[in-house]
């Protein structure tokens, strides 16, 4: 496999998993083990194509926050994104400078996606009890902010499941909301995530020799996986349970604990 080819195939896994609970650090870990390491340049430029993808598919929603503040309705939920965007970077920004962070490596990664999967199916059932409850409330803000934490600290639990369960647990059960408010809290968190890396990359002269052709055509698609992706997953989860996510991120974590060695 040539080494264009192998860039194009992660660029589409990328996509493919960043905004599904699926875990993307536990796919790349996988996919990287057969087409070859990449460096962590090349990682978050391919992050930045599918937070690209994002922003694409609620370019309206995000229009219309940014111009309706007149709105009261509109004003309190940007209100609530920005809160969790902060809650986020304010307690985020001291656990990554301390360092506290799991290493990406197939044992940690593995069983966050078992407890992960469980974790889906256990908020799933209790959100269902509540009804059909549309609101983002404050507590849900500060809550999606603190998941986002905690999927950063642990990798392989997905930043998208850990904050959508967190809401519908929290009150939003309806799953079509509570996936819109973390996707887009996900694009100013994600952005503020991979500048971050980036410098922190240009600080430790760490950006090394890139190919730029590969790298160009993984951003590219990621960002066109990831536009299809999240524009189908908003139509699935109107009707469907998160059920066969979850069973799938057991399995998955079940078999890279059995096939694949420890520490890689």
């Amino acid at each position: 496999m040539t080494d264009l080819l192998a860039a194009l195939l992660l660029g589409i896994l990328e996509g493919l998993t960043e905004f599904l609970p699926v875990s993307s650090t536990g796919h790349l870990l996988i996919a990287q083990h057969w087409l070859g390491q990449r460096s962590d340049f090349f990682n978050i430029v391919i992050q930045a194509g599918a937070i690209l993808a994002t922003t694409l598919v609620f370019r309206r929603r995000i229009w219309e926050l940014a111009t309706g503040w007149r709105d009261a309705e509109t004003r309190d939920y940007a209100l609530k994104l920005a809160t969790a965007f902060l809650v986020t970077a304010f307690v985020g920004l001291p656990v990554r400078l301390a360092g506290w962070e799991l290493p990406e490596t197939v044992t940690p990664i593995a069983w966050a996606l078992i407890l992960g999967g469980v974790w889906m199916l256990v908020a799933e059932h209790f959100a269902e009890k509540r009804g059909d409850v549309a609101t983002i409330t404050w507590k849900v803000a500060v809550l999606v902010g603190l998941a986002q934490v905690v999927a950063g600290v642990f990798p392989g639990t997905s930043r998208s499941a850990a904050a959508i369960f967190m809401a519908m647990l929290a009150g939003t059960s309806r799953r079509s909301s509570a996936a819109e408010f973390v996707f887009l809290v996900g694009i100013p968190t994600m952005f503020a995530a991979s500048g971050y890396a980036f410098l922190e990359l240009v600080k430790d002269n760490a950006l090394g020799s890139e190919n730029w052709g590969e790298v160009a055509l993984a951003f590219a698609a990621a960002t066109a996986t990831g536009f299809v992706v999240v524009k189908w997953l908003l139509g699935f989860i109107k009707a469907h349970r998160f059920t066969g996510f979850a069973i799938y991120r057991i399995v998955l974590g079940a078999l890279l604990l059995l096939l694949m060695p420890v520490g890689s």
